[in-house]
């Protein structure tokens, strides 16, 4: 495709038209509908499926990928690597600062030092077969459910920082991100350049709404994990709330849909990135994009009340 012929922002370089049009992610327009990668460790036994899924995605329109080496232990990489092709136009995203722990208590372990987080950009970088990852996360343990640090693995957010601007002034990654961060930590962390943020957030969990607004203003993409809530124990499930329910029978969709399609119209800068390892329940992510919440529905989800979704794990 020459330059004169460039596709319009709305669709991608495929010509394929992005789900829920396009949002702004480590420099480039991406698919505000992405796709988190973590459950295709459920296809371990399936490989074809898994890389049928994944190509299933960018026909949908989907050029946005999140991932980590710490999913399957490089699995996930690797299934991406050969599922995806440079033609794609696809971003991929990873996140550092946890390990695999196989036969622990946790399936992961905090790996929060810089020299681990240099290691884990260097395991990325090997098994996605790329020599530069467009954005890594920093998965701070500060906030959110999940892991908490402990002993040496609780580190400064600057001494984290500089190893992350230093790989990114060697060309090793494009852009930095955070995940599980706090307020306070976003705030310190913008003078290097943050593209994203991801966060535990939904429309049920809604603690972070201040730091969503200041991404907002700073021009920080917003992406967040567990967009349907209920990952854990003790962290509400957005398909449980009634008037979600009563939503999703009015427009003939499902509540996960009305869900996402919440988080799509609450800011500009959300990009979701709905993880699974069924097809169906992709394409039912996708079409989550083209539901119109009019402002009687919206004012009705809007009230549903928040609750905490920092339940820690260890």
């Amino acid at each position: 495709m020459t330059s004169s012929s460039a596709p319009s922002p709305e669709v991608t370089v495929t010509g394929v038209p992005r789900p829920g049009g396009s949002g702004r992610l480590a420099g480039r327009l991406v698919s505000r509908v992405g796709y988190g990668a973590m459950q295709l460790e459920r296809l371990r036994g399936d490989r074809g499926a898994a890389l049928a899924l994944l190509r299933r995605t960018v026909e949908l329109g989907v050029d946005h990928i999140d991932t980590a080496q710490f999913y399957g232990d490089g699995l996930v990489n690797g299934l991406i690597r050969e599922a995806i092709r440079p033609e794609d136009g696809v971003l991929v995203v990873s996140k550092v600062g946890a390990d695999p722990n196989p036969g622990g208590p946790l399936p992961l372990r905090p790996a929060q030092r810089p020299q681990e987080l240099r290691a884990s950009v260097e395991d990325n970088l090997t098994s996605l077969g790329v020599d530069r990852i467009p954005a890594v996360n920093l998965r701070r343990l500060d906030a959110g459910p999940g892991l908490r640090a402990e002993g040496d693995q609780v580190v400064d957010l600057d001494d984290q920082l500089a190893v992350m601007v230093a790989m990114r002034d060697e060309g090793k990654i494009g852009s930095i991100g955070l995940s599980s961060v706090t307020l306070d930590g976003l705030r310190r962390a913008i003078p290097a350049g943050i593209t994203c943020v991801q966060n535990a957030y939904s429309l049920v969990t809604r603690d972070d709404e201040e730091m969503l607004e200041l991404c907002v203003a700073e021009g920080i993409a917003w992406v967040p994990y567990f967009p349907l809530g209920g990952a854990f124990p003790g962290i509400p499930k957005v398909t449980d709330e009634p008037a979600v329910r009563s939503a999703a029978q009015s427009l003939g969709s499902t509540p996960s849909q009305v869900g996402l399609a919440w988080l799509l119209r609450h800011a500009p800068n959300v990009l979701l990135i709905p993880g699974t390892a069924d097809s169906g329940h992709l394409e039912a992510n996708v079409a989550a994009a083209r539901i119109a919440l009019d402002d009687t529905t919206l004012a009705a989800l809007d009230a549903v009340p928040s609750r905490s979704a920092d339940v820690s794990l260890g």
